[in-house]
């Protein structure tokens, strides 16, 4: 299937390591030209050099002025943005009731604020060109809350309300806005998770991994790679009719329908 990503610009958030670097190294064997993106200026470069046809560029999207120095940059670096792939580490573990109003902030500083000041600067190049694609990095936990992981809920069940009110505001200037959900993939953030699960409750690490296996119809964590490929596909020129949704990546653990 040829996916109509031949020559398309590719703007990709938290892209040096984990779920944004398989979505990056798939979008670039499509034939995207993909900007990598990441704190750390090294760390960027270093990661756009294992991949063809990529440049890496170093921000805070969080710090003041982040999310406008990144795009500035990346236009510099490849010309307008055809696709925007939202993706951003979530905040620490933590129970609903043990939350403070500075975590609030935090959460939403982290995992709202970024985000949509990249779609308001990106969206203006999509219009005029007719063609966007708007990807978002989620989670499960946006259909069904995580335990423990109550900031991170909140953070992005907000941005997720954002997204699908903005889907049909722009579906008909031929943009897609949609979000792709991962369970439990084999990503550091997944590793941090069961080590902090682990810590929490005095188990070792392999036995809170089994546990968590034993939850996923598919009898295993994900492969970024296998995330990778169904981002590409939602980025795609095949993908046109598809916009609003939320797709679930996750071997069949999430569940609601």
């Amino acid at each position: 299937m040829n996916l109509g990503l031949e020559n398309k610009t590719a703007l990709v958030c938290a892209s040096t390591s984990g779920l944004g670097l398989a979505t990056a190294r798939a979008l670039s064997a499509e034939g995207a030209r993909v900007i990598i993106t990441g704190r750390s200026q090294a760390s960027a470069r270093e990661a756009a050099a294992t991949i063809p046809n990529a440049v890496g560029i170093g921000c805070d999207l969080v710090a003041e002025g982040g999310a406008e120095d990144l795009y500035a940059a990346a236009v510099a670096a490849l010309g307008g943005i055809d696709i925007l792939v939202l993706n951003g580490p979530g905040p620490a573990p933590g129970s609903a009731a043990g939350i403070s109003s500075e975590g609030i902030q935090e959460a939403i500083s982290t995992l709202v604020l970024p985000q949509q000041k990249l779609v308001k600067l990106a969206l203006p190049a999509m219009r005029e060109k007719r063609w966007g694609r708007v990807l978002s990095i989620s989670s499960t936990s946006v259909q069904t809350p995580i335990a423990n992981l109550a900031l991170s809920n909140l953070g992005r069940a907000a941005l997720a309300g954002y997204l699908k009110t903005l889907a049909p505001e722009v579906a008909s200037e031929g943009i897609t806005v949609n979000m792709l959900l991962p369970g439990r993939i084999a990503t550091p953030r997944a590793a941090q998770i069961d080590e902090a699960a682990a810590e929490r409750t005095g188990t070792p690490v392999a036995d809170v991994q089994a546990a968590s296996m034993a939850t996923i119809p598919a009898g295993r964590y994900g492969q970024p790679e296998e995330f990778g490929a169904a981002a590409t596909f939602l980025c795609s020129a095949q993908a046109s009719y598809i916009t609003g949704t939320a797709l679930r990546c996750d071997g069949g653990m999430t569940q609601t329908l």
